[in-house]
């Protein structure tokens, strides 16, 4: 997690900060487990249309490698604008 999330409760107990790095790092990974399942279910329900095999044919691969790769790169330029924003109204403070 990173320490400048915590930097505005300095006055804070010190068993409050670690109740609230741990309610952090549990969101965090409430998140990341969402964002994965939702890239799963997405690529899946694009992709996969063919049960006939336990294996996925090339096409279905090719496009889950794909839409993985789409659903990625989307979230991390999400990311980085969620961060210039917060740059930004950070210094208009």
């Amino acid at each position: 997690m990173d320490k400048n999330m915590l930097a505005g409760l300095e006055g804070l107990p010190e068993e409050d900060k670690v109740r609230m790095a741990s309610m952090i790092d549990h969101l965090q990974m409430r998140d990341s487990l969402r964002m994965y399942n939702s890239l799963v279910e997405r690529c899946f329900n694009d992709c996969v249309d063919n049960f006939t095999r336990k294996t996925l044919q090339k096409q279905e691969e090719t496009c889950v490698q794909r839409c993985a790769e789409k659903f990625l790169k989307h979230s991390i330029r999400v990311g980085m604008r969620f961060a210039e924003l917060n740059a930004q109204a950070a210094t208009q403070d």
